[in-house]
């Protein structure tokens, strides 16, 4: 779509337009895609000190230059580039700034030859951006921080890029995920207890921060740092510049958790009450998972999302109205109390505490053995479960349509070539699908059928191109006709006029008598040659008519 602003509008009236169609029911927000907001989050903080640059000029340094790679080769006896950086997706660049740190001794000695006129300068911008880059002792300190927090969000992306529900399990890793963030550059006394509370915390607030000596910015730069500072001058690093560094990366931080937080899926109440259908959750806090659950069906209810809606015969019927929403409430009672008997069923506690979330063991297939018993309440824990926890799936979509794609495609092409590589995927592969009687005879006659289809495609061609002449030629007549109708107007008009002033000239006598008859004669000759341009007219009526009965 566009920017997040557009969307968000257009989410809005959505609301307003879906409200109206259908007597007041709301669609269940549950924020953006949280895959998109860390993304976003984490460049917010890195921005300042222009990573994304260097890491950036590394790559298009030796991009598609085989000579310069040569003699970085030669001068360094390193034999290993640097890998792209994604500008889009700044949590993907975990391996880039890996193999930066890796590669850096060898980029810096590189430079220093370039400098000393034993290598030829590139003499481009990315070699300027190096060249300048080489001079800040603190830069492999940066790649390290910058390294450190990006694996703290890296197993919350591998684990939210699926396609299984797992909305049960995304306030809990949300706000571990936040408040490892915040443990690193925050008092511990200043977190709060609970995710209502987390997202209204004021990060930015400086009386709630650690001293920046005590700021954690990982093992990797605190070795850095401790070398740096071990080589003393030498290093061109003071205890004022590593103090000024801490702050930086206290500042990043906060940087980092506010963008998150300004737009975390866990304001929503939706969200944070979800973690009742989470198996663990179940089965050591039944009583707040029971409370949650009851929280839930009242959310359902308020967006008239229980009970089926509301039809148009009753729509504005205050006392049926009424009868609604009884009966919504009463059908969320019965939900509540379907769920408090699985909760304190002791038999299933011990299965319920062993539930891993994974690829193979979804929270929907487990929860359906255990709740398909009780209709009212599967039924809703399956919409609850249909709630998206991001758009990994609809980009992942984009990703196959960008591979399965070449030039000129139509668009039956492309859906067809997706049907067959989601049914791949769901058979496990290629060498698992099953090839069934129908799959062999209908491969056997798919040449019949392609001829078939291309001499359907020359008649349907041929068809719209004789529909397309006979519009035209209709086209053309209606033209003619009108003409023709104009022209017979102003040919009455003509010899109307003449028959007047010859009248008229009856009357008169000497110049005037001369004049209306001139005049008269003119408007006489004139009607003669509108007459033989009607025959013209009329001529070719007939021939397009003619043509219009061959069609």
């Amino acid at each position: 779509m566009d920017g997040p602003s557009v969307n968000w509008k257009f989410v809005n009236l959505l609301q307003q337009e879906h409200g109206v169609q259908f007597g007041g029911v709301q669609l269940i927000i549950v924020g953006s895609c949280g895959l998109h907001t860390l993304h976003n989050a984490f460049k917010s903080g890195f921005e300042v000190w222009q990573i994304q640059k260097v890491l950036k000029s590394l790559h298009y340094l030796f991009h598609n230059a085989p000579a310069r790679r040569e003699n970085f080769t030669s001068s360094t006896s390193s034999t290993t580039f640097p890998l792209p950086f994604c500008g889009h997706r700044w949590l993907e660049n975990l391996p880039t700034v890996q193999r930066a740190i890796e590669i850096w001794p060898a980029i810096e000695k590189f430079v220093d030859q370039v400098k000393s006129k034993v290598v030829k300068n590139p003499g481009t911008s990315s070699y300027d951006t190096l060249s300048e880059a080489r001079l800040d002792p603190l830069l492999q300190a940066k790649l390290h921080f910058f390294m450190a927090i990006s694996r703290a969000f890296q197993p919350f992306l591998e684990k939210y890029q699926t396609d299984a529900p797992m909305m049960p399990f995304l306030c809990k890793d949300l706000e571990d995920l936040i408040r490892s963030l915040l443990k690193r550059f925050m008092k511990p006394d200043a977190l709060p207890s609970t995710p209502y509370k987390l997202v209204r915390i004021e990060v930015t607030d400086h009386k709630l921060w650690l001293s920046p000596k005590d700021v954690d910015i990982g093992m990797g730069a605190a070795a850095v740092i401790k070398e740096l500072t071990k080589a003393g001058a030498k290093s061109g690093v003071s205890e004022l510049g590593v103090l000024q560094f801490k702050k930086d990366c206290q500042n990043a931080l906060s940087s980092m958790c506010k963008k998150a937080l300004d737009k975390c899926p866990l304001k929503y109440a939706i969200v944070r009450n979800m973690t009742c259908l989470d198996p663990g959750q179940m089965c050591t806090n039944p009583d707040e998972c029971l409370q949650k659950m009851k929280c839930l069906i009242q959310k359902f209810v308020q967006e008239k999302q229980l009970s089926g809606g509301i039809s148009a015969a009753i729509r504005g019927c205050r006392k049926c109205w009424l009868v609604y929403t009884y009966r919504s409430f009463v059908t969320g009672d019965v939900i509540a109390q379907q769920f408090e008997k699985v909760l304190f069923n002791e038999a299933k506690a011990v299965e319920f505490l062993s539930f891993r979330p994974s690829e193979k063991s979804r929270v929907d297939v487990f929860l359906q053995q255990y709740l398909q018993s009780y209709p009212e309440l599967w039924t809703f824990c399956q919409s609850l479960l249909l709630l998206s926890h991001g758009q990994a799936e609809v980009e992942r979509g984009f990703s196959t349509n960008k591979e399965v794609e070449t030039c000129n495609m139509a668009e039956d092409t492309v859906i067809t070539q997706r049907l067959i590589c989601d049914h791949v995927k769901v058979c496990g592969g290629v060498a698992e699908v099953p090839l069934t009687k129908e799959l062999i005879s209908y491969c056997a006659s798919a040449r019949s059928r392609y001829r078939e289809h291309l001499e359907e495609e020359r008649r349907k061609k041929k068809k719209e191109e004789q529909s397309k002449k006979r519009k035209n030629i209709e086209d053309d007549l209606e033209g003619l006709k009108k003409k023709n109708r104009s022209i017979e107007e102003v040919c009455k008009s003509l010899e109307s006029d003449a028959d007047r002033m010859a009248e008229q000239a009856e009357n008169s006598a000497g110049s005037k008598m001369a004049t209306l008859i001139t005049k008269s004669n003119t408007m006489r000759r004139r009607a003669k040659e509108k007459q033989e341009e009607l025959k013209e007219v009329n001529g070719q009526i007939e021939d397009k008519l003619s043509e219009l009965k061959k069609i």
